[in-house]
């Protein structure tokens, strides 16, 4: 059976619609780590060389040459060791990889130079969730929004909803991402999932409210569509369900769910 969850993009962001349906982890460039504001004088020479690797790797990560990253990252560490944030992005370059081994090694030693560093434990907390270590990542997602200048508490708060619902927990679940949602509705991943959860719990108007919304944006897509073609079907909207078909058949032809609504295959 498909989950009716959208996985975790590893941006935890959206930067096309189709970004939706992607795999999960955390893609996030180093930009939006929360660093102490430096000037050139202030930085050491070593540090500096490390910082130039480091966006070097990052910007091969996200091109999806983890190997060219990996590289760029040694000579980072050897550049300057005590730099957490190269330790945090090569623990990302190893989830994608697939070697949590190595990945949780580099999380554990970005945080053992910053210990309170709410993008490492972001990415640290997501890790967890995916080897099924659920009541780790809770808590680690906890730690990471305790910190009162984190910026991206939505985002957290986001992947502790997703998390919380793999494990069963769905009151929690909601709870999470309902407070992500109050914190950027914008976000088409909470605002499909925060439906998702409704839909599968039998709240159809709440779910109704938040797939409307979604679909009403250029981020809808074929997933999107297909669960507010059942969110409607549910709430008897035969002219709704009519519209979201005609526009899944004309924006995503060859999709699942288009011919999944042609079978009216709404109970897979």
């Amino acid at each position: 059976m498909r989950s009716n969850f959208i996985p975790l993009a590893l941006a935890l962001g959206l930067g096309a619609a189709a970004a939706l349906l992607g795999g999960c982890a955390s893609q996030q460039s180093i930009s939006d780590q929360q660093q102490q504001v430096v000037t050139p004088s202030d930085e050491s020479d070593g540090r500096r060389r490390a910082r130039i690797r480091l966006e070097l790797a990052a910007g091969y990560f996200e091109q999806g040459k983890t190997d060219v990253a990996l590289d760029e990252l040694k000579q980072a560490i050897v550049a300057d060791p005590t730099f957490p944030d190269a330790y945090n992005l090569r623990g990302l370059v190893f989830m994608r990889l697939g070697d949590m081994r190595q990945a949780e090694e580099s999380f554990r030693r970005a945080l053992a130079l910053n210990s309170r560093d709410s993008n490492t434990l972001h990415n640290y907390g997501w890790m967890q969730c995916q080897q099924g270590r659920y009541d780790e990542a809770v808590r680690t997602f906890d730690q990471a929004m305790a910190n009162p200048l984190y910026g991206d508490r939505a985002k957290t708060l986001m992947a502790q909803g997703l998390c919380l619902a793999r494990s069963g927990r769905n009151d929690e679940a909601e709870r999470s991402l309902s407070r992500a949602y109050e914190l950027d509705a914008a976000n088409p991943i909470t605002g499909y999932n925060l439906a998702a959860l409704l839909y599968r719990r039998g709240e159809f108007k709440r779910a109704q409210f938040y797939i409307r919304r979604l679909n009403n944006s250029e981020l809808a897509n074929a997933e999107s569509l297909w669960l507010g073609i059942k969110v409607e079907r549910r709430m008897d909207d035969r002219q709704a369900m009519a519209q979201l078909g005609e526009v899944l058949r004309k924006r995503f032809p060859q999709s699942r769910e288009r011919q999944s609504f042609d079978r009216s295959a709404f109970d897979e």
